[in-house]
């Protein structure tokens, strides 16, 4: 199963975000907007990795099961 979780610029932690992390974290957040928010690779180009919204700057990070 497919989920996501965030972190805020205040470490504040939203998990099980599913499938749309955007749209679950705009319902927590109580949101109708979402702003993306970029990071540049080392060559200069842009990553596209979270959104801020309502003043949360939230990197989103894919939560994979640990299998031994």
């Amino acid at each position: 199963m497919l989920t996501h979780m965030a972190i805020d610029q205040y470490g504040n932690t939203y998990h099980d975000l599913g499938k749309h992390p955007r749209s679950e974290l705009m319902a927590r957040l109580d949101a109708r907007k979402a702003r993306k928010m970029y990071v540049d690779k080392a060559d200069g180009s842009p990553l596209h990795m979270g959104w801020v919204i309502r003043g949360h700057w939230c990197t989103v990070y894919r939560v994979l099961p640990y299998k031994d």
